[in-house]
C-alpha cells in the first residue's frame, strides 16, 4: 500500500503566504529563506533551516521523519505574517 499522500514535483508555485523574509527583518541581505509558498496543486512549501540533525534526534513520542522528509524550522513571525492568508478550510 502507499503513501496517502506524495508530494507532487510537477506542482509550480502560486503566490507567497504572509510577507518574505526581508520584510520581515529574517534576512539583512537580500530574498533568500525563510519564505512560505502556496503551490499551484494547493499544498504549502516551506523554505527554512535544515535542523533534521539536531532536533530530529529528540522527536516527541509518535513523531517520526522518513528518510525523504527534513524539519525544517522558520521564524514564528513568518507563519504569523502567513495567517491571514491561510484559508480556514
Amino acid at each position: 500500500m502507499g503513501r496517502p499522500w506524495e508530494a507532487d514535483p510537477d506542482t509550480g508555485f502560486k503566490r507567497r503566504l504572509g510577507k518574505s523574509a526581508l520584510e520581515l527583518g529574517a534576512t539583512s541581505t537580500g530574498p533568500e529563506c525563510p519564505d512560505i509558498w502556496e503551490l499551484e496543486n494547493g499544498d504549502i512549501a516551506v523554505i527554512g533551516r535544515d535542523l533534521t540533525g539536531s532536533l530530529g534526534t529528540r522527536l516527541p513520542d509518535g513523531v517520526s521523519i522518513s528518510p525523504d522528509e527534513r524539519l525544517v524550522v522558520i521564524p514564528r513571525r513568518m507563519l504569523i505574517a502567513a495567517k491571514a492568508d491561510i484559508p480556514d478550510v
